[in-house]
């Protein structure tokens, strides 16, 4: 409701006015109408006096009336009708936000307009006007006291009539009307009568000079819509509706809503009519002062004495018939002091509503008094009179006269200046309690409330206003209850808006729409974003629904939007109709501006930040045994790890291609843009290659929507081959088929409360830089369907067969947020986002793209197992490739042969057994010796220096032109762990023609290999004494493999052969097998374990020295067939098995030269306790599947690097350490040791006696008996090394003596030697025994050192095999 910019203490005396009626000749009237106004209107803008105005009260005080204003209004004789004035408060409400006055004059208007003076109106030019004067008093007096007039009233039977006589000052003669006015005053009195003076000019020169208009601010507008309020309309001061007395209520309507009543049938008619009408044409400034003169002097003259003369001669019958004192005044505080009688509540009153009192009643004279002193502002006097008659009518229990006393006892005391009293608010309480309730009435409990409702305290007695019968009544009342919560000391914010939406109801139902819209957009404000959000879903709803009904479209898609956008909690069928309400409107909307552009529909919801684009074809179904490589899909969820993983494999094989450099401008290759990869660069696309654009999609309804004509939206800017733009630069949203082609989904369902991606494509068919700005798509739902989940759903969902009930043409942006950027300073102490250009290709020049198939591509294998695939390569695009390369982090894992696998093809044995080996067939004298090959690492791309996990992949040619395909012969060979593995290939290949952007492209592949258990081989290889072996020169060695048969049958595995034990070194090789049994096959069952023990020699020194990367391949049969182990694939996984050791960069020399002699001494004894053996033990397993037995061979590897150390095919499980004491003390600082180990040492100087096991002596004979002894010295080391040998016993312990004491070596005690490089020297020794017994000639010491070396690195030689002899007599 309208703020009032009047104060209450003003508003309510501008209300309660006393009331003229006037009564005009036909004469008189017609000379007002000259300036389009009646006599009541032209009187209207200069109704308020401009000054101060006197009087006295019935106590001779001088009492002063301060801006007093009077009421004119014509007689109309019919009371206006409920209808004319539920259609006039209608009209007055719907122009705009109205006027409190207007309108509580309007919904309180009753049965009373109580005049207490009359006006009658003659005009000077009637032929006779005294003749006039006194018809027009007969009929005033006819209307006043006829019983056939019950409209309108009167206050008091006798009325004050005023004679006032017009002259048109432009027309008529001025010295006529002079004499008429003059016999006027000699038979009514100066007091009583006034010529009025008008119309100084003719309506023919109104538009020579501007005057003023000041009726125009009191008369309604033409236009319905720019309706002013009525101003300074009287609000109800209450009375007895019933009673046919005269008492003052001042309800009822002022002149100018009863003049509107009284023509309500034609208002809209009088509107038209009056367009473009100026009042006041024929009036000058000159009668616009005569006419304020007149209300003054009326007022002063007139109206104001007669006032108070009534209230004189009120307040004289009160005292003459109550037996009073004189003096109201003097008699109200022995009233009010003196003894009381308790006030009855109201709930112990009976329902007197009825009783009616005669108009001379005493108690209704003083009501009147009180109304007529009221109304000229001594509201102290009205006070007491209102109090008085209150307790007189609660005395006779007349409830509604007492309501009425009580509400205006209250009103008296809130205006009295200065407060002397404090406000009684009880006072209101019952009299609005007592109209509710008791006397049911209506407007008599309104008007109470509308004061009420102006103190702001009161805003409850409004809700009942919910039970009115009038809706429009009922909206302003709430709407006013509304404003009265939130303008409280403490504003009740949510009441506010409770009642302004049951005020938007009610106004709604009235047919006010515009005001029901603007309470409930005020209501919007409190609710929105509080979580109510049921409330939220039912304001939107009524917004909308009332915005579309004004035609104000947008407004209304934009509540409904809001429905859908905000996490309904809504029930489906709910939420089906707020859709549906949706779609309608926006397809409304959508229909004014067909060519306008799409707006932004709000659902479904989209994650733009879950956006995917992928580069690229999708990837071909697997085709029987031939199987597509997995390459990068939608379909995969990205891992960072594994992400990591490729990164490095590529940066691996750019650095290989690039000699050992990543470039600088590097970057990894990235088919797949999601929300974790690097978005910060232009993506790059191919031209003719698909672009898939995965939108994520997520329906907040429990209702299925549909989807239809879903595509993406683009831009594009194309450029010619040289980078350069084109001269125009086009937006295209529906794209030219030459330029962009764009896939269109026709269909896509998602039901409620549902995510679902859809996967768009685009099809770029010419180089550009293309914008992927957001999806186009038609929303919809499903003909008579909530939901689609569960029993209800639709058959044929995906089938195209969908019923659209309504669905409307639209648009979704996609805008990612890129990263927040934290580098800097600046960027962390503030919040800034980089770029995302996920959807911005650029498209480049065409590629070509590569498609590899694997055909017989095995999912399980054992450990060690061999076998044999193919793959396919494909070049499917328009232009060649080269530079084919793949690269993995296990090359152990698989290969495409060495350069001489084309020149060794396979024996026909192989061939017929399906062997993946080269097989040659023996003959069965060379089973116990090797059989010795030689091959090197660079054939099978495996040196010291290069990168073993990048393989070239050995093209025809090396290109591989377009359309055409190749397939290669790929061995495999399952992992030594057993599980299952994940084994990734990344294949990198280049256009021959360069391309500046794109420089190579890659493609992945994941492989997963279930490896089961097969066999374990262990294996140590130590030295041997016998040196009496020519070709063994420099040592012999031993080498034991155990092989333990650990499958457990779960693959159906029934046995293992050992087929083969090859050896495969630079300087050395097996020779012969030692303890072959007559199991020459070597069968293993399940958990058996088999031993085998072999000879091994070193290699001849010209064979050794041809080349640092050949290696010496000895086979030891143990079938009829040999497997050539220095071929592929046997040689390729040797290799790869070493590619760990071969990468290890070699041991640099060390700065300092002072500690160079030292290091250089070091590596040497090292190198004498290191072999370089590796062992590769070939078999044979016999499979039963499906009934069938199959065959499957495969290898294991043993490194042998030290002497003595054991050595395992598999890698061994690391127990964890035992736990220690926490120390809490620093450790001391312990050099590490130069010196070499004991063990280290004791491997430098190989020695070896040689001597009888027994000797027979006659110690009969010959009490000393001396026996030849041969000491051989073996120099194990490359390098001079000088010798020491010592023959001299020990004395260190007892035991020592027990044992060596009983014999003595003879001859020289001491002897120094040098032996050269792998030299061997013997010594011949004698010992003397004096007794028989068994004797350990193991005690010669022998001490080393190398003979360039200032450092002496001195310990015993001593071999730790007890040397026995026994002595016998004979």
């Amino acid at each position: 409701m309208a703020q009032c910019v009047q104060s209450v203490q003003e508003l309510i005396p501008d209300s309660f006015v006393p009331c003229v009626a006037a009564l005009c000749s036909d004469e008189a009237e017609r000379l007002t109408r000259l300036n389009h106004l009646s006599f009541a209107e032209l009187l209207k803008p200069f109704s308020r006096l401009t000054s101060e105005v006197h009087m006295r009260d019935p106590n001779n005080q001088l009492h002063v009336i301060k801006n007093l204003k009077i009421v004119v209004s014509n007689i109309i004789t019919q009371p206006p009708q409920p209808g004319a004035i539920r259609k006039l408060l209608n009209d007055v409400v719907s122009g705009s936000q109205p006027a409190e006055g207007l309108v509580a004059n309007v919904i309180t208007a009753g049965d009373y307009d109580l005049n207490i003076s009359g006006m009658l109106v003659a005009s000077s030019s009637e032929a006779e006007p005294v003749e006039q004067f006194s018809k027009l008093s007969q009929e005033q007096h006819r209307i006043q006291h006829n019983n056939d007039y019950s409209y309108p009233k009167w206050f008091i039977p006798n009325t004050l009539k005023y004679y006032v006589l017009l002259h048109d000052v432009s027309a008529g003669d001025e010295q006529r009307a002079e004499s008429i006015y003059e016999e006027m005053k000699q038979k009514y009195g100066t007091q009583g009568c006034y010529l009025l003076k008008i119309n100084s000019r003719t309506s023919n020169r109104a538009s020579d000079e501007q005057i003023p208009d000041p009726w125009s601010q009191y008369l309604q507008k033409n236009s319905i819509q720019n309706q002013e309020s009525y101003e300074d309309g009287p609000c109800t001061i209450t009375s007895n509706k019933n009673s046919d007395s005269n008492l003052l209520s001042l309800d009822g309507l002022d002149n100018e809503v009863k003049d509107h009543i009284k023509s309500a049938s034609s208002l809209h008619e009088t509107k038209k009519a009056n367009t473009g009408i100026i009042h006041g044409a024929c009036l000058t400034l000159t009668d616009h002062d005569r006419i304020r003169q007149f209300i003054q002097e009326f007022t002063f003259r007139g109206l104001l004495p007669h006032i108070e003369k009534t209230i004189r001669q009120l307040n004289d019958q009160l005292i003459s018939r109550k037996g009073l004192s004189r003096s109201l005044f003097s008699a109200t505080k022995k009233w009010f002091s003196g003894s009381k009688v308790p006030e009855k509540s109201i709930n112990e009153l009976k329902n007197t509503s009825g009783l009616l009192y005669p108009p001379e009643a005493p108690e209704l004279q003083i009501r009147k008094m009180a109304d007529l002193c009221f109304l000229v502002q001594h509201y102290d006097l009205a006070y007491s009179c209102y109090h008085t008659a209150k307790k007189d009518f609660l005395n006779d229990q007349a409830m509604l006269y007492a309501a009425g006393a009580l509400e205006m006892a209250a009103v008296s005391a809130f205006l009295q200046p200065g407060a002397p009293r404090p406000y009684p608010a009880h006072y209101m309480d019952t009299a609005i309690q007592t109209y509710r309730d008791i006397c049911k009435k209506q407007l008599c409990w309104i008007q109470g409330a509308e004061f009420a409702s102006a103190k702001l305290t009161y805003a409850l007695d409004f809700q009942v206003s919910l039970e009115l019968d009038s809706d429009l009544r009922s909206a302003l009342l709430l709407e006013q209850a509304a404003h009265c919560f939130i303008n409280m000391k403490s504003p009740m914010v949510r009441k506010y808006a409770f009642h302004m939406i049951l005020a938007g109801h009610r106004f709604s139902k009235a047919g006010q729409k515009k005001h029901a819209l603007r309470c409930y957009c005020q209501a919007m404000q409190v609710y929105k974003g509080k979580g109510w959000s049921l409330a939220e879903d039912h304001i939107n709803f009524t917004i909308g629904r009332q915005s579309y009904t004004l035609r104000q479209l947008d407004n209304a898609v934009s509540a409904f939007r809001h429905i859908l956008i905000n996490e309904s909690k809504q029930s489906a069928a709910q939420q089906g109709a707020f859709l549906r309400e949706y779609l309608y409107v926006y397809k409304n909307v959508s229909q004014l501006s067909p060519d306008g552009p799409l707006p932004q529909l709000p659902l479904p919801y989209i994650n733009s930040s879950a956006t995917r684009v992928f580069f690229g074809h999708d990837r071909r179904p697997a085709d029987g045994e031939k199987q597509a490589a997995t390459h990068v899909s939608l379909d995969q969820e990205y891992d960072s790890e594994s992400s990591q993983q490729w990164r490095e494999l590529e940066e691996q094989v750019v650095a290989v291609v690039n000699r050992g450099v990543i470039p600088s401008n590097f970057h990894p290759t990235q088919y797949c843009l999601n929300s974790y990869s690097d978005n910060s660069r232009f993506p790059h696309a191919v031209v003719e290659e698909p672009i898939t654009v995965e939108v994520a999609f997520r329906n907040p309804l429990k209702v299925p929507l549909l989807l239809t004509d879903l595509s993406l939206l683009w831009k594009f800017q194309p450029k010619d081959v040289s980078g350069r733009d084109n001269e125009e630069v086009k937006e295209l949203v529906k794209g030219e088929p030459e330029m962009i082609g764009t896939e269109v989904i026709s269909e896509f369902l998602i039901n409620s409360e549902e995510s679902k991606v859809a996967r768009l494509k685009l099809f770029p068919h010419h180089i550009g830089e293309l914008h992927i700005l957001g999806v186009l798509y038609n929303l919809g739902t499903i003909q008579g369907s909530v939901t689609v989940d569960g029993i209800g759903a639709l058959p044929g969902c995906h089938t195209g067969k969908h019923s659209l009930s309504m669905s409307v043409r639209g648009r979704q942006d996609l805008e990612i947020q890129g990263p927040r950027l934290n580098n800097t300073k600046e960027e962390k102490t503030s919040i800034k986002y980089g770029p995302d250009r996920r959807l911005d290709p650029i498209i480049t020049e065409e590629m070509p793209l590569l498609e590899v198939f694997f055909i017989h591509f095995p999912t399980g294998l054992l450990c060690g197992e061999i076998r044999k695939a193919y793959v396919e390569f494909v070049n499917v695009s328009k232009c060649p490739l080269t530079g084919l390369k793949v690269v993995s982090k296990r090359p152990e894992f698989f290969t495409f042969g060495g350069n001489t696998a084309v020149l060794t093809p396979l024996s026909p044995s192989a061939s017929e057994n399906c062997s993946a080996y080269k097989t040659v067939v023996t003959d069965s004298t060379s089973v116990c010796t090797a059989l010795t090959s030689s091959a090197s690492s660079v054939d099978f791309s495996i040196g010291t220096g290069s990168q073993p996990e990048v393989i070239p992949i050995p093209l025809p040619d090396t290109v591989l032109l377009p359309g055409a395909s190749v397939q290669l012969p790929m061995w495999l060979r399952g992992p030594d762990e057993e599980g299952v593995h994940e084994i990734n290939f990344l294949f990198y290949y280049e256009s021959v023609k360069k391309q500046p952007k794109i420089r190579h492209r890659i493609l992945r592949h994941t492989a997963v290999i279930c490896t089961s258990r097969s066999l374990n081989v262990r294996a140590t290889v130590c030295r041997s004494n016998s040196l009496e072996d020519e070709e063994g020169r420099g040592g012999n060695m031993l080498v034991f493999v155990d092989v333990e048969n650990t499958n457990t049958s779960e693959a159906g595995v029934k046995e293992f052969h050992i087929v083969q034990v090859s050896s495969s070194s630079k300087h050395w090789k097996l020779q012969k097998s030692v303890n072959l049994s007559e199991n020459k096959d070597a069968r293993l069952a399940s958990r058996e374990k088999g031993k085998f023990c072999f000879k091994a020699i070193r290699c001849k020194e010209e064979v050794a020295s041809q080349s640092s990367e050949k290696y010496t391949f000895a086979d030891i049969i143990f079938g009829s067939e040999q497997i050539v182990s220095s071929a592929s694939p046997c040689a390729d996984f040797f290799y790869r098995s070493l590619s760990s050791e071969l990468k290890k960069p070699q041991a640099q020399s060390s700065v300092h030269t002072e500690k160079q002699s030292v290091a250089d001494a070091m590596r040497l004894i090292q190198k004498c306790n290191e072999v370089d053996l590796n062992i590769v033990v070939l078999w044979k397993a016999y499979v039963v599947e499906d009934s069938k037995q199959l065959i499957l061979e495969g290898q294991h590897h043993v490194v042998l690097r030290t002497i003595g150390k054991e050595a395992f095919s598999h890698p061994q499980k690391q127990e964890p350490p035992e736990m220690e004491l926490l120390k809490f003390f620093r450790p001391e600082n312990t050099t590490v040791s130069s010196r070499p180990s004991v063990e280290q040492l004791s491997n430098l100087i190989k020695t070896s006696l040689h001597y009888p096991e027994s000797f027979n002596h006659p110690f009969h004979q010959k009490s000393l008996c001396l026996v030849p002894v041969t000491l051989l010295l073996s120099n194990c080391s490359r390098a001079d090394v000088d010798v020491i040998v010592d023959l001299r016993h020990k004395t260190t312990s007892p035991e020592a003596l027990e044992i060596h004491g009983s014999f003595t070596w003879l001859g020289q005690t001491q002897y120094k030697l040098q032996l050269k490089s792998q030299e061997i020297h013997s010594l011949q020794l004698k010992a003397c025994f004096v007794h028989t017994g068994v004797y350990n000639l193991g005690t010669p010491r022998v001490f080393a050192k190398l003979s360039d070396q200032v450092t002496v690195f001195e310990t015993s030689q001593q071999n730790s095999m007890p040397a026995l002899i026994i002595i016998n007599n004979v």
